[in-house]
């Protein structure tokens, strides 16, 4: 038991560094954490719901509403009104993927280089092992603390 104690200490420490060089990168790039994340998402170039952006990202839905107004406000978004719901699709103007891009180009380089080195010593796989890790962890969470009434 105490290995995996250690284990998850060693994958929280790890998590939060990622979690922390995105923040002070927001920081120096001069935007909002949850902002820089909105706008990566939207930088995949498929239509987003604020809902899934909530799902996927982790961002609450308060928080995607407030900078949805902002990037509006900044003509870098617009909200496409879906037919069959009251969900609206976010997408990117072209002043918007100017500027993500631009946002975007050293984080993304960034990536590119540190994923290369990791991929030189492990395999791919341990990206499909993260990411089912996580949705595990998430599932957990779920069942042990957030769906519990108070």
């Amino acid at each position: 038991m105490q290995d995996c104690v250690k284990a998850m200490r060693r994958l929280a420490i790890s998590m939060n560094k990622v979690n922390g060089a995105y923040y002070y990168c927001a920081r120096k790039l001069g935007v909002k954490e949850n902002t820089l994340a909105l706008l990566y998402a939207l930088d995949d170039g498929e239509p987003h719901t604020q809902k899934q952006i909530n799902e996927d990202w982790l961002i609450p839905k308060t928080t995607i509403n407030t900078i949805v107004k902002e990037l509006m406000a900044a003509g870098y978004i617009t909200l496409l009104h879906e037919r069959q719901t009251r969900e609206k699709t976010i997408l990117l103007t072209d002043e918007g993927k100017a500027y993500t891009r631009g946002l975007l180009k050293t984080i993304y380089t960034a990536e590119q280089i540190a994923l290369k080195k990791t991929l030189q010593e492990f395999t791919p796989e341990f990206i499909d092992a993260f990411d089912c890790f996580a949705t595990h962890l998430c599932s957990e969470f779920h069942k042990q603390i957030l769906d519990l009434k108070k």
